[in-house]
């Protein structure tokens, strides 16, 4: 991504994207596993649905906690906000009017089979770590979110890999069965 002078009340956001050999189904199965999501992430340290429920579902909260080396660590609770499989799986951080991000998986099925996958967040526009990190600098507060956005595009780009691997290995086991 290129250098776009963002400021974090600019709402700023990142995306990726990457085909998989399986069907939308199929990939649903991990993009909404939130337990698996540690396993694929190099900030993410553990995950755990709240309130007794068991899975994704409109309005289910569930608690993450995470780990940054600039960042130090730090608990979440995020609230479902879309939740439509096997197309969308999306949640917002803290307050769901006013979140510290929103993350959104987006799959659309391709005409051969397919499934198109998408990564995307919006930073904002409720406060984050980032704005604390902000609030010590704010001279690099355009420098700070563009490094953390370059972040968030590099660990999705490799969560988007290994989502692929893994439903692309799932597609090729229950063909060979």
């Amino acid at each position: 991504m290129e250098w776009t002078g963002a400021r974090y009340a600019d709402g700023p956001t990142a995306e990726t994207r990457t085909r998989i050999a399986a069907s939308p189904e199929r990939v649903w199965e991990f993009v909404s596993d939130i337990g698996l999501m540690p396993e694929l992430s190099t900030e993410l340290r553990s995950v755990e649905w709240l309130d007794g429920a068991a899975g994704p579902a409109l309005g289910a909260r569930f608690a993450g906690r995470s780990e940054h080396p600039s960042f130090g660590a730090w608990q979440t609770t995020s609230y479902v906000v879309e939740c439509e499989a096997p197309r969308v799986f999306a949640w917002a951080v803290e307050d769901p009017e006013r979140p510290s991000a929103l993350w959104r998986f987006s799959l659309a099925a391709t005409d051969d089979g397919c499934t198109e996958l998408t990564q995307w967040v919006r930073m904002g526009p409720g406060r984050s770590g980032l704005s604390h990190a902000i609030d010590r600098m704010p001279e690099k507060e355009q420098k700070i979110v563009y490094v953390r956005m370059r972040e968030f595009e590099q660990n999705m780009a490799a969560t988007l890999e290994a989502i692929k691997k893994l439903a692309e290995g799932a597609a090729a086991a229950k063909a060979d069965a």
